[in-house]
């Protein structure tokens, strides 16, 4: 009965894993490209692997917070979810968005060079909040994290 309660979570995880995983094979290439042009006739300089590290870097703390997220899911499932090991998830999950939004805030020069060559100012505009929506994550992974612990102390308390 347990496992059927997180199906629908653990099927949005692969579905969320799949997509992102889509984006890094067919369209990021494309866009890496664009920044990196844009950026060479602007700059002068070839400025490809920086502007390919800026959009693959995310990638990685990205699949780790999925695997932390499946990993909260079957704590979930094994009836532990009020153990410290839930807390221990969800805190990675929190350092893995915030990587997530540094590397986002370091690319923004790309996308401003873009922005200048296309003359499109409505881009830095949402390459901030692509930026910025991963600490949305990371505060609510905190908050829960912190109800979490306290809602262990209770229950430790009442035994």
């Amino acid at each position: 009965m347990k496992y059927r309660s997180t199906v629908f979570l653990r099927f949005a995880v692969w579905l969320f894993g799949i997509g992102v995983l889509a984006l890094c094979v067919f369209v990021l290439p494309k866009f890496t490209g664009w920044f990196a042009q844009d950026a060479k006739r602007i700059t002068g300089f070839d400025l490809f692997p920086l502007a390919a590290a800026w959009m693959y870097a995310p990638a990685l703390p990205f699949f780790l917070a999925l695997y932390q997220a499946w990993k909260l899911l079957g704590y979930v499932d094994k009836n532990m979810a009020f153990s410290e090991k839930p807390a221990k998830a969800l805190n990675s999950i929190k350092y893995c968005a915030a990587v997530m939004s540094v590397f986002y805030f370091a690319g923004t020069p790309f996308v401003y060079f873009s922005a200048q060559v296309e003359d499109a100012p409505g881009m830095v505009l949402i390459a901030a909040v692509f930026a910025a929506s991963p600490l949305v994550i990371a505060a609510f992974a905190s908050f829960l994290r912190h109800l979490l612990e306290e809602a262990v102390r209770l229950c430790v308390r009442k035994q």
